[in-house]
């Protein structure tokens, strides 16, 4: 089966300003694809491009088979979109805004969007101006699923949300992928792709870092050993241990990276008063924390 979306030396300035230098990666059918990265990245430019919203430099990019360019209005038919930047007409009812986008999109009706509505707790009959930030987001996440696309591009998608909400959205993302269709997933919040993702593409500076299976970076991480002294050990206490690393410090508390044996480690420990002592193994913000620290390529 070709890929959902294929990038190939995909690049995009703005005059003489960086917005994407040479990304590469596909993302096959069915799966959610994390797209990380912190703000300024180069994430939102992506999906612009891929929505031909703005046209790349140069480079290739294809959704379902098809140029984004040449083809953009077919492609945009299967593509639920949320923006970042989420506007709305503010005069309307969340009713009257997903008729409009519902008819738009050659729908009887609301399509799925009163099911998504009482699902997401949205309140339909309410002037969209009166709304909070939180059920705003709701109105524009009903807007990109209520035709069902085959995919989905959501920026920031879990912005404003409450908890209870953001657990709402991760099953329906779920039941999305196991349908066979596709989520593109782009945010800032690493703990939320690391849930919901497949996979993940990590951004730099408007260039790819990495792109990797979630389990394959988890099986690379470090284990994470947080320390609470009686009184703080020596700035270089633990620079000479084979496989460890000093994260951070706070007072009494040192933090530190283990690759390999905790044997070195522990007699390390045991030369100090330690009053206790917490470890697991590292997460996704970890390995992007750590990724970004040591720069592109390096060792982590």
């Amino acid at each position: 089966m070709s890929a959902v979306i294929r990038a190939e030396s995909l690049t995009k300035f703005y005059g003489t300003s960086r917005g994407v230098v040479d990304l590469g990666f596909e993302v096959e059918a069915g799966e959610v694809f994390g797209f990380l990265g912190p703000n300024g990245a180069g994430k939102t430019t992506t999906i612009r491009l891929m929505l031909d919203l703005i046209r790349p430099s140069s480079g290739k990019l294809e959704l379902f088979g098809l140029d984004a360019q040449r083809d953009s209005v077919a492609i945009r038919r299967r593509i639920g979109y949320l923006p970042g930047d989420l506007h709305l007409y503010e005069r309307l009812t969340p009713r009257e805004f997903l008729r409009y986008f519902a008819a738009l999109r050659g729908l009887d009706g609301l399509g799925e969007g009163e099911q998504l509505a009482e699902r997401f707790e949205l309140e339909l009959d309410r002037p969209i101006k009166a709304l909070s930030k939180g059920n705003r987001q709701k109105v524009g996440l009903v807007q990109a699923f209520l035709h069902r696309p085959d995919l989905l591009l959501l920026d920031e998608p879990t912005a404003g949300l409450d908890p209870l909400v953001q657990i709402s959205f991760n099953e329906l993302l779920r039941e999305v992928a196991a349908d066979g269709r596709t989520v593109f997933l782009s945010s800032h919040i690493l703990s939320e792709v690391q849930r919901l993702a497949d996979r993940v593409a990590i951004i730099r500076e408007g260039s790819l870092e990495l792109v990797e299976a979630v389990d394959t970076l988890r099986a690379r991480a470090f284990v994470r050993v947080e320390a609470t002294f009686a009184k703080p050990p020596p700035e270089k206490a633990f620079a000479e241990l084979a496989g460890v690393r000093e994260l951070e410090r706070r007072g009494p508390v040192v933090v530190l990276a283990l690759e390999g044996s905790a044997d070195p480690l522990i007699k390390a420990l045991a030369r100090h008063e330690v009053l206790a002592l917490d470890s697991h193994e590292a997460d996704l913000e970890d390995f992007f924390l750590a990724l970004y620290r040591n720069g592109a390529g390096g060792a982590l």
